[in-house]
């Protein structure tokens, strides 16, 4: 899953899908954005703040909320209509829009800062799960998934697990690295999934993971 909507923003792909229209080419800004590669780790560093998710009124309205970065645009993600049109919309929001017990909720786009990548966020119905378990059901389900570490997080008065793992494309014969975060809360598990093109893009945008980390809070009901 750490592949989808390269290009493009799955919102904006059930969209044209359900609409029966084509999405734009992006051909260009990914161009552009490939331009802005980082070579160098930044993990550790913190993104600029270009505004916040989460709460009422908000792009996204989630069971949490954090920052994102300067520029990074944010677009909910609502499956609702594809599901109930059925049939092959149906099939395709559920593969593309679901990985292990979660759904995609939000997606933050990083080409208007110049990147190729996504931060999405993913969450699922309230239960027992604890988020070390959610977020191993997330990762099993990325079939190119292997090496994943996970470690333990505090991350605004909520407990979580982390996990940096690699992704192996077997067409592009290349692998790459991903992030990906998992707390709980009263309405439910949620994840915070950094992708990217590839392993450069991907450190290139750590710093905007690390706002959304360090940021994070619950959103009071």
């Amino acid at each position: 899953m750490g592949n989808v909507g390269r290009g493009l923003t799955l919102a904006a792909l059930l969209t044209g899908l359900v609409t029966g229209c084509g999405a734009d080419d992006t051909g260009s800004d990914a161009a552009s954005g490939a331009s802005a590669k980082a070579s160098a780790k930044t993990s550790g560093k913190v993104a600029k703040r270009g505004g916040s998710v989460g709460a009422t009124g908000s792009a996204c309205e989630l069971p949490v909320s954090f920052d994102i970065a300067e520029f990074w645009k944010a677009e909910a993600v609502d499956t609702t209509e594809a599901t109930a049109a059925g049939g092959d919309l149906a099939e395709f929001a559920d593969l593309f829009a679901r990985q292990g017990p979660v759904t995609m909720a939000c997606e933050i786009d990083a080409k208007p800062a110049g990147k190729i990548g996504f931060l999405r966020v993913w969450t699922g119905k309230p239960g027992d799960a604890d988020a070390r378990s959610v977020l191993e059901a997330f990762v099993a389900a990325e079939p190119e998934a292997s090496g994943a570490k996970y470690s333990t997080v505090e991350a605004g008065g909520l407990t979580g697990t982390e996990v940096e793992y690699v992704t192996t494309s077997k067409v592009m014969e290349e692998s790459k690295t991903e992030h990906a975060l998992a707390v709980t809360t009263s309405a439910g598990p949620v994840v915070l999934h950094l992708g990217g093109l590839d392993t450069d893009e991907h450190d290139a945008m750590l710093p905007a993971y690390e706002l959304a980390k360090s940021t994070l809070r619950a959103t009071a009901a």
